[in-house]
């Protein structure tokens, strides 16, 4: 089990991450503006971060959907300079002990998000414009959480991950994220600022797969199908160890190689979130 946080996913335009916390939040979220900051999530307990599944590495838990397009060509290579600017343990957290990644010999940058969380929505475009950002050699990770059922996280988790099994997983971060925040299709919240819809109200994976149908061509059955196999199951097992065993406590959060978590309150802002991002993957570039 997580330790139990303080309720960050609050009504507040400061709002910066959602975190775990299993008490019911009937505040309708707002947009946190970009420019926002609020308390630093702190980083988890060293016994949290060592806790890892039997397996022997998570690569099934882990995709790189979404993280460029044909006609972006890849970022050149930031060249690592340590000025002293970034601090590990104030900016930057090491994950001890760090995780195997799924890509053999390629450096990789994971989210840690939910299509549920209002602060995800509102830190997406600029996860988009990290993938974007990444030289070649360095992939783009998107890791579902799901430790806010009160939320109806599962079930968002869940959908991803069948996403990502029938190939659209690629297609569906960014549209999942509208349909959940912008045109509700998708939505836990009541968009018109009245906090939690109803349980009985809450999407289903059938809602979620009757909405990939007419969005993706995917057959909807099918999707309900994969989403509720043995297979999908496993995933998010893994996927729920896997961030247990960074110590993330709230999302968004980053992580690069499997060896350093951050965040947007940790690294000072959004374009500070992408800086470091940079920092980093040049830091594993260069040995350091």
């Amino acid at each position: 089990m997580f330790k139990r946080l303080p309720l960050l996913c609050a009504a507040l335009l400061a709002l910066a991450a959602c975190s775990h916390d299993n008490d019911n939040n009937t505040a309708p979220p707002t947009t946190p503006a970009v420019t926002s900051s609020a308390a630093a999530v702190a980083p988890a307990a060293s016994s949290a971060a060592a806790a890892t599944t039997a397996e022997p590495a998570a690569s099934s838990t882990v995709t790189s959907p979404a993280a460029s397009d044909s006609t972006t060509a890849a970022a050149a290579a930031t060249p690592f300079v340590d000025n002293g600017k970034w601090v590990a343990g104030k900016n930057y957290f090491l994950i001890d002990p760090a995780q195997p990644t799924s890509h053999p010999g390629k450096i990789e940058v994971t989210e840690v998000f939910s299509w549920g969380c209002p602060a995800c929505n509102a830190f997406h475009s600029t996860a988009d414009q990290i993938a974007k950002s990444l030289p070649a050699g360095v992939v783009m990770n998107y890791l579902p959480a799901a430790f806010r059922p009160d939320e109806n996280w599962p079930v968002y988790q869940r959908a991803f991950y069948a996403a990502q099994s029938l190939g659209v997983a690629d297609k569906s971060y960014d549209a999942m994220f509208d349909a959940t925040w912008k045109t509700g299709e998708t939505a836990t919240y009541n968009l018109k600022g009245t906090g939690l819809k109803p349980k009985e109200a809450w999407p289903t994976i059938d809602d979620i797969a009757k909405f990939y149908a007419a969005k993706f061509s995917v057959n909807a059955q099918e999707f309900v199908a994969v989403a509720n196999s043995f297979t999908i199951n496993t995933k998010m097992k893994r996927a729920d160890d896997l961030i247990k065993a960074y110590g993330v406590s709230g999302t968004p959060s980053m992580v690069v190689n499997g060896k350093y978590r951050y965040d947007t309150t940790s690294a000072g802002g959004y374009a500070q979130t992408v800086e470091l991002t940079q920092w980093l993957v040049a830091k594993e570039q260069a040995g350091k």
